[in-house]
């Protein structure tokens, strides 16, 4: 089985959710442990990245070794409509920080 690590903006994405998205998106990231669910290679900028579909809410996530173990990293969660724009962006400041 593979650890699943929710960052915090994911956490409380779940958390603005109603009740029902929130169900279905909090099984699809347990599904995720066992490396099942509707889950998408991500191409140019987001290469290296995964997205794992619930409904009309997507999760970006990375793939770790860590200690010789297997996990996911579940680092951006959104509505489908926002997900790529907005977490392109934040690559991009964290790629380019202001000085």
């Amino acid at each position: 089985m593979t650890g699943v690590n929710l960052s915090a903006q994911v956490i409380e994405f779940l958390g603005q959710l109603a009740p029902e998205p929130r169900k279905t998106l909090r099984i699809a990231l347990r599904r995720l442990e066992q490396e099942k669910g509707d889950i998408k290679s991500l191409e140019g900028k987001l290469a290296g990245y995964q997205r794992l579909r619930s409904g009309s809410h997507r999760v970006i996530f990375a793939r770790k070794v860590r200690n010789g173990r297997p996990e996911i990293d579940c680092i951006f969660a959104e509505h489908r409509s926002l997900v790529y724009e907005v977490f392109t962006a934040a690559l991009a400041l964290q790629k380019h920080p202001r000085e």
